[in-house]
């Protein structure tokens, strides 16, 4: 928001909501479009863009451009247009590609005049083991890979713990809002999600659990990639 106008892509749509209605709230609706798969808000003078990576305007230049989750570019699904914006996204006065360190000796190749700035975590990852779900601390997010499998652990939750949210990509915009804030604003202490959580979303998370570390990938089961775990990654510590 330094410069005069800008675009950022994000990699959920949830994540580009939560992004749009922070910068809408220091610069105005007037001047901040949201444009993802499932949604379209374009004020006529919007400078500053909050878009999904697929939905980025390619026609219009920004003085500041950015790309969260670069190290997606290795996805076998969407990593094509992850390494589009790598190659060609350039903003006119500052390009930023925001990521994980694994993706880091692909981009020196293919963008050497590239700098590095790194930035620590504010705490310490670790492994815990194993857990049951009557065991698991407050403050928890179960992460697991099909929708059938978030409502059946959800409920099991809801017998044992009290209650939780439920987050997937597959939710309408309004309904996923609505079960962020259920937990965020702590009704819930424990959040059933799918990985799409781990693309950035910003949560009060201090546990992380992986029901299954399986993932149908539309042509068979496979172990889930490392570029994926990177993403999953909580607050305080993860199981």
């Amino acid at each position: 928001m330094a410069h005069s106008d800008g675009v950022i892509g994000l990699p959920l749509r949830l994540l580009a909501r939560e992004v749009y209605d922070k910068i809408v709230a220091i610069k105005g609706a007037a001047n901040v479009a949201l444009v993802t798969g499932e949604e379209k808000i374009t004020p006529q003078r919007a400078s500053y863009f909050v878009c999904t990576v697929e939905a980025m305007p390619v026609n219009r230049s920004f003085e500041f451009l950015a790309v969260d989750e670069i190290q997606l570019a290795a996805d076998p699904e969407r990593g094509h247009i992850f390494t589009d914006r790598l190659l060609h996204a350039r903003g006119t006065r500052e390009t930023m590609f925001m990521g994980s360190n694994i993706i880091r000796g692909w981009i020196q190749k293919l963008v050497p005049r590239a700098k590095f700035m790194q930035r620590e975590r504010f705490s310490e990852l670790t492994y815990k083991g194993s857990k049951k779900i009557s065991r698991l601390p407050s403050r928890s997010a179960i992460v697991t890979f099909s929708t059938n499998d978030v409502y059946a652990l959800a409920e099991l939750v809801r017998r044992q713990r009290g209650g939780a949210a439920v987050v997937m990509g597959s939710l309408s915009p309004r309904t996923r809002n609505a079960q962020v804030e259920l937990y965020q604003s702590g009704d819930v202490d424990y959040l059933v999600a799918t990985d799409a959580i781990g693309m950035g979303l910003n949560m009060d998370i201090d546990h992380v659990a992986f029901a299954s570390t399986y993932k149908f990938d539309g042509a068979m089961t496979r172990s889930s990639m490392p570029l994926r775990w990177h993403r999953s990654q909580a607050g305080r510590d993860g199981t």
